[in-house]
């Protein structure tokens, strides 16, 4: 039997990129997953069709994390399709990178809503359904410990979402749930790439410790160790899952 066998896993913006990489590693580990997409029906339907092959159940969900009724309705139809949720994968999430100048209220309204309006009623509404000894992953970024010219907005939303991680800890640790943040660096996907010229990409593959972005696979073997039993001693942490980035 799987380590994960039987257990009902949510991934948030799973149709692609890091998402992806997570949905289909914990179906691997036995897990029935969700696919949440905003708006790539086609793309999450590949993911669940992975899932399944891998003899596990996997349906699809597209929600709006913008929209705390769309969350609620994830919630809802997860339990109604599959029954229970014991683990959650807050990874949905948006990033513009513009000066501080050029910022827009709208612009700053979206990051702020998808990033942490959307992962925080995601906490409350698994606080409502998930099974004792769930586990709880949060997205945050290893930007918020650098100084980057342009990210004020995007790392101020993960900052945000880095104090909820912690501040909600104790709030489910009487359900022995454990709930915890990951900090990716540059990870090589199909939306980091946009809008970046090699120079910068060689410039950020220089900055951690191996001379390379990460992987999707790399932040979901970091995801695999945090909702599993083994990881019952940690809560309320941001692990910066980075290759010495910072």
């Amino acid at each position: 039997m799987k380590k994960l066998t039987g257990k009902v896993a949510i991934v948030t913006g799973s149709s692609r990129g890091i998402g992806r990489a997570i949905a289909e590693q914990l179906a691997e580990l036995g897990a029935d997953v969700v696919i949440n997409y905003a708006s790539s029906p086609d793309k999450a339907e590949q993911v669940a069709d992975i899932a399944r092959q891998k003899g596990v159940r996997a349906i699809t969900v597209q929600a709006d994390f913008a929209r705390k009724d769309d969350v609620e309705r994830l919630f809802s139809q997860t339990m109604s399709e599959l029954g229970k949720v014991d683990i959650l994968i807050n990874n949905a999430g948006i990033m513009k990178t513009t000066p501080l100048a050029d910022v827009t209220e709208e612009e700053f309204d979206q990051q702020f809503a998808i990033n942490v309006k959307g992962t925080f009623f995601a906490c409350q509404q698994a606080l409502k359904y998930m099974e004792d000894q769930g586990r709880i992953v949060n997205f945050s970024t290893s930007v918020t410990g650098q100084m980057f010219p342009g990210y004020s907005v995007y790392a101020g939303t993960k900052g945000a979402v880095e104090q909820i991680t912690r501040q909600l800890a104790k709030e489910f640790g009487s359900r022995q749930i454990t709930i915890n943040a990951v900090a990716p660096g540059p990870v090589n996907t199909e939306l980091f790439s946009v809008g970046k010229t090699e120079q910068q990409l060689e410039g950020m593959r220089k900055m951690n410790a191996f001379g390379r972005l990460g992987e999707p696979e790399d932040i979901a073997n970091v995801i695999s160790f945090l909702v599993s039993a083994e990881s019952q001693w940690v809560t309320g942490q941001t692990l910066r899952a980075n290759g010495g980035f910072i």
